[in-house]
């Protein structure tokens, strides 16, 4: 039995944990409490990575990963007024920032609030408030404190470099639909401690040694790129949804081909077949514009067969959504490629 609620509070939680790429010690710290809750083997690598192992029937062992570092920014400098300018980290859709709230996390444990705004923010006095485009040279945060200078914000010992973080604007519906920032890729996250429950919960032991890696710079291009020796890798991570694709929210992609190429025939081939016989709702797609940690670890040279699937996910790197039927789908073909 897949424990639905455990896994959508898990999620919540996640999600309400602030880590864009580089700031995702707090995260890693909770899910190695978690971990050690259940008596896990675990282990960091030095950039940050956990890798959690499950020993199985087989030495033949099996990666799957999915990264908790999400997209947000970093404080780029201190305007004349007391205002921040910023740069982003990762790949974010900027005119979604417009009008977000977020926080500044400062280098000596403050934790400021703040808003994005563009520099046209008044429709009653800015005659470009609708047509000024939403990009970094054209946007800044709005602080929530009295600051009317650059040195006033200086003093509250924000400063270049700090780490700045969107509020995910978590929301999980009755009817099954979970909304948030950053589902890419922290509901994934969440589904493969979902697997780790299953296993336990039902006393399972998988046909093959799981080493569970949960990377941190996937946002950036370099999340798994060196990883524990594995014979293959699943990188778990949210499922495209848009023009000329088939998935759905309600489905598990399975991706044959994204921007780094082809991904393993074999592997792709026996995902397909499990998720016919176990009658899964299903699509297989090719991301014209995506990477991967399973291609970043091609990329550094490991010697895997990988492949790529997750739950799919509307509007990625904006407002996020899916729905439960596409995590439990991703969950049920995860436990088949690893029992049968």
């Amino acid at each position: 039995m897949i424990n639905k609620d455990f896994i959508l509070e898990f999620a919540e939680r996640i999600l309400l944990i602030d880590s864009p790429s580089g700031f995702t010690n707090n995260i890693i710290n909770y899910l190695i409490g978690e971990a050690k809750k259940r008596n896990l083997q675990l282990e960091q690598n030095n950039k940050g990575n956990l890798i959690i192992t499950i020993n199985g029937k087989s030495d033949y062992t099996i990666g799957l990963s999915a990264h908790v570092d999400t997209l947000g920014a970093m404080v780029r400098s201190i305007k004349s007024d007391g205002s921040l300018a910023f740069t982003t980290i990762g790949g974010p859709i900027l005119p979604t920032y417009d009008g977000e709230y977020c926080k500044v996390y400062t280098r000596d444990n403050k934790i400021y609030t703040g808003t994005f705004l563009s520099n046209a923010p008044a429709v009653h006095v800015h005659e470009k408030a609708r047509s000024l485009p939403r990009d970094a040279n054209n946007m800044h945060i709005r602080l929530d404190e009295i600051t009317k200078s650059k040195e006033d914000t200086l003093k509250l010992g924000i400063a270049v470099g700090d780490f700045i973080a969107l509020d995910p604007k978590t929301t999980i519906t009755d009817n099954g639909f979970i909304k948030s920032r950053f589902l890419d890729d922290k509901i994934s996250v969440a589904i493969l401690y979902g697997l780790i429950d299953y296993l336990k919960t039902n006393k399972i032991t998988p046909e093959y040694t799981i080493k569970i890696i949960i990377s941190t710079y996937e946002e950036v291009g370099h999340g798994a790129s060196n990883i524990p020796l594995v014979d293959e890798l699943i990188a778990v991570d949210m499922g495209c949804i848009g023009e000329d694709l088939s998935c759905t929210e309600y489905d598990v992609s399975i991706c044959a081909k994204d921007s780094s190429g082809p991904y393993d025939y074999d592997m792709i081939t026996k995902l397909i077949n499990l998720s016919k016989e176990d009658k899964l709702s299903y699509a297989v797609d090719i991301y014209p514009f995506y990477s991967s940690d399973a291609s970043a670890a091609l990329r550094g040279g490991n010697n895997i067969k990988a492949a790529l699937i997750g739950p799919g996910v509307s509007a990625s790197h904006g407002m996020e959504r899916t729905h439960w039927e596409a995590v439990k789908n991703t969950l049920k073909l995860l436990i088949a490629y690893l029992t049968k």
